[in-house]
């Protein structure tokens, strides 16, 4: 058998990213060989993803973040299966890397994110590698992006819950930013604004403000009128722009935006949970 320095599981650790006494173990049983010992941990982290491929992972960390510019912006999510593992320094440390990595390289969806190469491995492969050192079910959980010419994000204590909006002009003041991307986080809207409605919703809740009018007996005749007003109703409520403004609700978000810049306009948000 080989003799394993520590130097020799340190080097390892680092390009697996896996527990030393994984890679101490890994080095053993393949003689030294650093390949063969890579390619064990390899294995083992999708036996342990098989294993556990009908688990839930419910928990996991969301990140948003802007590019230095501030005109683009993601949000990404890295799913495990309990908050322990999500508080872990390398859970943490490789959603991070992913982040940045991805904003570097301009990524524009998921399987962007999953055909990504760092260090010389997929961050599929990453991601397995972590799963086999930690014994959880991990998966990649949500990746969105938004460009615009100032951006802000928010991410929420316990980094479960992360919002980013964009705005129409350059150089934007970035607690207004962090204002309306809080605003999202809090209050979910559908869209920026009535205009902005996709029609399937605007539908549908045509359609559920009529049918509970009917349910409560009120006349065919006036069921529709019952409707618009309910829809109307529906729009102030989750329409960004149209909310009260959660740190002045005597406002709304259109009359906050307004007062610090009458030209000011909000043009997109994301926003991403991990208990939705």
């Amino acid at each position: 058998m080989a003799d394993i320095k520590i130097a020799d599981v340190q080097k390892l650790r680092q390009m697996t990213g896996a527990g030393m006494m994984d890679c101490k173990k890994a080095l053993e049983e393949s003689n030294g060989d650093f390949d063969r010992a890579s390619e064990l941990i390899r294995e083992r982290g999708k036996a342990i993803a098989n294993k556990r491929a009908d688990r839930t992972a419910s928990a996991g960390m969301v990140i948003a973040r802007a590019n230095a510019a501030n005109n683009q912006a993601v949000i990404f999510a890295l799913n495990c299966e309990t908050d322990f593992v999500a508080k872990n320094a390398d859970f943490v440390k490789l959603t991070e890397r992913i982040v940045d990595e991805a904003l570097k390289a301009n990524v524009k969806d998921l399987d962007g994110v999953r055909s990504m190469i760092l260090d010389g491995k997929s961050v599929d492969d990453m991601v397995q590698n972590l799963s086999g050192v930690t014994g959880e079910k991990m998966e990649l959980g949500c990746f969105k992006r938004i460009e615009a010419p100032t951006v802000g994000c928010y991410i929420h204590p316990g980094s479960r819950l992360a919002t980013m909006v964009g705005v129409s002009k350059p150089g934007a003041d970035a607690t207004l930013l962090r204002d309306i991307a809080m605003q999202v986080a809090g209050m979910n809207p559908v869209s920026v604004d009535a205009d902005s409605i996709p029609e399937d919703i605007r539908k549908k809740e045509f359609e559920i403000g009529r049918e509970q009018a009917r349910l409560e007996g009120k006349p065919e005749q006036i069921l529709d009128k019952i409707a618009e007003g309910r829809l109307a109703k529906f729009i102030k409520e989750n329409t960004l722009m149209a909310q009260e403004f959660i740190k002045d609700s005597k406002m709304t978000v259109e009359q906050y935006v307004s007062k610090a810049d009458k030209d000011l306009k909000v043009l997109c948000f994301e926003r991403f949970g991990l208990t939705e």
